[in-house]
């Protein structure tokens, strides 16, 4: 949709209908696209239709102070061939006789049928769009401003009589042949994944039971991490999106779909979890890993304190939005607030934030002033700073952890100990069959023991 903002009198609008009417007129020169007007079954052009909304009955006089309204609305239409209009005007000339007051909206509805050729170069067949198209004439704020809206929408079907010579040619189905071996792979990949989750959950309840009646514990939080891995989460949601986005392709490709933007969301998503994904294979190398582990062991501190600046940056959108809001246009609604004072937030666009304020009325002036130096000053100097320290903690934590070795969890622990306790009873069968090497026992402790430090 595309929305313009125009000062039009009740003469300039008239013109502006005129003009409108002269275009759709010459629809098919002015056009730069393949785009015509749609037509029915039998061949006859769909019409154009005009509605008008007004109030039944109304009657203004600004220089006496009165006006005599009836809120009912009436609506009135009429529907022409669209090659015709400069005759319009002449034929209806009491419907385009606007009274400014009482006029609400103008809405002008029609249909018109395009061919998108770009895909030819691709040895793809066209499509053939249909388009609905509403153009509305808005006053209802009656402030002096009609705001013009165009919405349209949008319907691909498979071109019914259709004909190329040349190198292109329909071979859609090597595509579907492709997407349908992209989504038996990525099944199997989400299947595996989902049954070594399921594994490991049935091993942590076994661990927690055992746990629990060997030694009355519960099972850490770090522990539990151990048996869940994050990673195979990823791949699943990877792997869905992923079917899901190349089933709907599948479904474009056969030209029974228009969802392109669904479509795009879901492939674009998985191709990005795909290549965050390819960041645990970088793990297994130390120097690489210091991201991962960063960014894991920085995660639940940085969400609790989001929570925390998140109220106050609420309580700043919502007070712009309603005192600035009147006055400047980067405050009319909250989404626009939130962008403003996130863009404020990376030091972007300050001086013409603070320049497009005028100083009409000084109350507004001065609190807008206090407003933007206390959230400029309050985010950037003291809660982005304690942020980034957050991060930087984590990052001198792990470095540390790194030279002088992680601390143990109690999984860890027990399977150091279980490791040692099989470790000493298979040297000591050792020593008692093989008396003329009593050092190998040892030998071979000390090397499990350095490959237990090493795991851990």
């Amino acid at each position: 949709m595309r929305t313009t903002t125009v000062l039009l009198s009740t003469r300039s609008k008239a013109s502006t209908t005129v003009c409108f009417m002269s275009w759709i007129r010459q629809l098919g020169r002015l056009s730069l696209g393949p785009i015509s007007y749609a037509e029915d079954e039998d061949g006859q052009l769909l019409p154009l239709i005009i509605c008008k909304e007004h109030y039944k009955r109304g009657s203004v006089e600004p220089s006496d102070e009165a006006y005599d309204i009836d809120a009912r609305l009436e609506t009135v239409c009429m529907s022409h061939d669209p090659k015709t209009a400069n005759q319009w005007k002449t034929q209806n000339s009491s419907f385009f006789d606007l009274d400014f007051y009482r006029l609400v909206d103008i809405k002008i509805t029609f249909q018109l049928k395009g061919i998108n050729l770009q895909t030819v170069r691709s040895r793809e067949l066209p499509d053939c769009y249909s388009f609905y198209v509403t153009i509305t004439f808005d006053n209802q704020c009656h402030s002096g401003k009609v705001k013009i809206l165009m919405d349209f929408d949008s319907k691909s079907s498979a071109c019914r009589d259709w004909k190329i010579s040349g190198t292109a040619q329909k071979n859609t189905h090597y595509l579907l042949v492709f997407d349908g071996f992209v989504i038996l792979v990525c099944l199997t990949s989400a299947v595996l994944c989902t049954r070594s989750i399921i594994l490991a959950v049935r091993l942590l309840q076994r661990f927690s039971r055992f746990l629990h009646e060997s030694y009355n514990r519960k099972v850490c939080e770090d522990d539990q991490s151990e048996f869940l891995n994050g990673w195979y989460v990823l791949v699943i949601i990877s792997d869905l999106l992923a079917i899901i986005g190349s089933i709907l392709k599948m479904e474009i490709q056969a030209k029974s779909l228009t969802s392109y933007d669904l479509c795009s969301i879901f492939l674009g998503t998985s191709t990005l979890l795909v290549w965050v994904g390819v960041i645990r294979y970088l793990g297994y190398f130390q120097k690489y890993n210091v991201l991962i582990l960063t960014m894991k062991a920085a995660f639940p501190k940085v969400l609790r304190f989001c929570c925390c600046a998140g109220m106050i940056y609420l309580g700043y959108t919502f007070c712009g939005w309603i005192v600035l809001g009147p006055y400047h246009e980067k405050f009319e609604g909250l989404s626009r607030v939130a962008e403003c004072l996130f863009s404020l937030l990376n030091g972007d666009d300050m001086f013409t934030t603070f320049a497009q304020l005028k100083d009409k009325n000084i109350l507004v002036w001065l609190f807008s002033r206090a407003y933007l130096y206390s959230f400029i000053s309050l985010f950037i100097y003291m809660v982005l700073s304690l942020f980034i320290a957050l991060i930087t903690d984590s990052y001198e934590t792990i470095k540390n952890y790194q030279k002088d070795g992680f601390p143990l969890t109690d999984l860890q622990k027990f399977l150091r100990e279980q490791k040692d306790f099989s470790v000493a009873e298979e040297c000591s069968q050792t020593n008692n069959r093989h008396l003329k090497y009593p050092s190998f026992c040892c030998c071979r402790r000390v090397s499990e023991n350095d490959d237990v430090i090493l795991i851990s």
